[in-house]
């Protein structure tokens, strides 16, 4: 098997505001379906689904790595439809902070390196 790409299915409990969470924090939307949305900044995508199962949604992680976290935090700071965020932490790999999406979703921002 030689895989070329995966893409997540990520959950929402209310598809709008999920959209716009995702919007707010730098993904561009692309409409697939009424409930299928592929989300893409630069060559990271990941589909965001009409779709919402409470275990699934509270237990679901992504990690977001990015080239700057204090421009992350910063951005995500100010989304409207976050549910929760942490403040940014160093750890022996690199920074990380959380933030938790509108369904329940667990981002994990980070900013490999020392």
């Amino acid at each position: 098997m030689d895989v070329v790409d995966i893409k997540a299915f990520v959950p929402s409990k209310d598809y709008e505001i999920s959209k716009s969470f995702y919007s707010e924090i730098g993904f561009e939307s692309e409409f697939v379906s009424e409930d299928l949305t592929l989300f893409q900044n630069g060559d990271c995508l990941f589909f965001l689904q009409r779709f919402f199962n409470e275990d699934l949604a509270n237990n679901f992680m992504l990690q977001v790595c990015v080239s700057d976290i204090d421009i992350a935090y910063s951005l995500c700071s100010q989304s409207k439809h976050k549910t929760k965020i942490t403040p940014v932490q160093s750890e022996s790999w690199g920074k990380v902070f959380y933030l938790w999406g509108p369904a329940g979703e667990l981002l994990h921002i980070t900013e490999l390196g020392g």
